[in-house]
């Protein structure tokens, strides 16, 4: 009986590392699909600071 308490718990860490590894994926997955969402807002700012970068000359 101690053989087969045994095996439930090693069993028992591979779900909990599987189900973490899962969400740290789904996490990542949210916050790449973030960055691509703003993405166009910072090519729009990037260009406004370019346009306003210039040297007037005397």
């Amino acid at each position: 009986m101690n053989v087969e308490n045994q095996a439930k718990r090693d069993y028992f860490w591979v779900y909990v590392a599987l189900a973490t590894v899962a969400l740290v994926g789904v996490i990542l997955m949210v916050k790449l699909s973030e960055n691509d969402k703003y993405d166009p807002i910072r090519q729009q700012l990037a260009e406004e600071a370019a346009k306003m970068n210039i040297r007037v000359l005397n």
